[in-house]
């Protein structure tokens, strides 16, 4: 099978393409990334001389490029995507563009060619909810900027699969984490101002909720759906594991011998949303997948991985642990 990944040098793209390249050998895989915040050039150094692994700097928008790249693969699995909520409160244009504009350009090319889409979602686009996990058919509720272009693309899928009967899949799955994961992001940013024993700031009270899972769950996840998901379906992927962000700063706390007086709590964020929750009974069900990774080992590793790569660490720009990106 030869495989087209979009956004291979972002987190979890380069977790899955380290995922597939350990689990199957038989697979050829392309990887396109522009490189843009959110990649990173040394998640994939490790393979960088593998015979079944191709790079291209490119962006998912460039038409031509894009359907010369599709022209020669079985399936595309599209990551790339602009993913920080607070980036898109600031400035919401460069999503629009990768999120919808992009997302839009594989879907048109991967239907005239009449190829196959993994199309990766998020629990973000269902927004807020209060006590319920959102099913596959939960109606669309975003609720800041970068959830609504997220919503945008399902919306451009569905039409297409209604027009056009393309052959795709989306996926949705909860927060993530886990190595390489750009430091922007809660528990990396956590773990290396922890680190420096630097204050960490945590957004209003700290009581909002998402459910975590390890990347490497999510990319076992989207593996089994490679091979038998069912075309045109909705796969919701879930850790089971609701936790506050306070919480999981006190918890990456404990586990590094620091002090919570580290914790500094900041103005919150405009439109936060207070929980995020999916329910994943159907990928259980009909792809006989649950999560392996228990939390605290899965943080631990965590750590552990950000502690041991100080020369990942060095190719993050200095400001970004130091940034509140939606007040800048």
């Amino acid at each position: 099978m030869k495989l087209l990944v979009t956004g291979g040098l972002g987190f979890i793209g380069s977790n899955f393409i380290l995922h597939l390249l350990e689990k199957n050998e038989n697979l050829q895989i392309t990887n396109v990334d522009a490189e843009l915040t959110g990649s990173h050039n040394g998640n994939l150094s490790l393979i960088e001389k593998n015979e079944n692994y191709n790079f291209i700097k490119g962006n998912i928008t460039n038409r031509r490029l894009m359907e010369e790249l599709i022209s020669t693969c079985d399936v595309v699995v599209n990551f790339a995507a602009e993913s920080f909520v607070d980036r898109s409160i600031s400035n919401a244009d460069p999503f629009l563009v990768s999120n919808i504009r992009g997302a839009f350009t594989i879907l048109d090319l991967i239907t005239k060619a009449k190829k196959k889409m993994i199309h990766i979602s998020t629990d973000e686009v269902f927004g807020s909810l209060k006590s319920e996990s959102a099913t596959e058919e939960e109606n669309l509720n975003p609720s800041n900027p970068y959830a609504a272009t997220k919503a945008s693309a399902e919306l451009l899928i569905k039409s297409y699969i209604a027009t056009y009967d393309t052959d795709v899949i989306i996926t949705r799955c909860t927060n993530n984490y886990g190595p390489r994961q750009f430091p922007e992001k809660l528990i990396p940013k956590t773990i290396l101002l922890a680190k420096q024993e630097k204050n960490i700031p945590i957004y209003g009270n700290g009581k909002n909720i998402r459910d975590w899972i390890f990347v490497n769950d999510h990319c076992d996840a989207i593996y089994k759906i490679l091979l038998n998901g069912k075309s045109q379906e909705f796969y919701n992927i879930s850790g089971n594991n609701e936790i506050s962000n306070l919480e999981i700063v006190n918890e990456i706390l404990k586990i590094m011998d620091k002090s919570n007086d580290l914790i500094e709590f900041v103005d919150d964020r405009p439109g936060h949303d207070y929980r995020y929750s999916l329910n994943s009974s159907k990928i259980n069900q009909d792809l006989n997948w649950s999560p392996k990774i228990n939390f605290k080992n899965g943080l631990e590793t965590t750590i552990d991985w950000y502690l041991k790569n100080s020369e990942w660490i060095k190719e993050i720009p200095n400001n970004v642990l130091n940034q509140t990106p939606w007040k800048n």
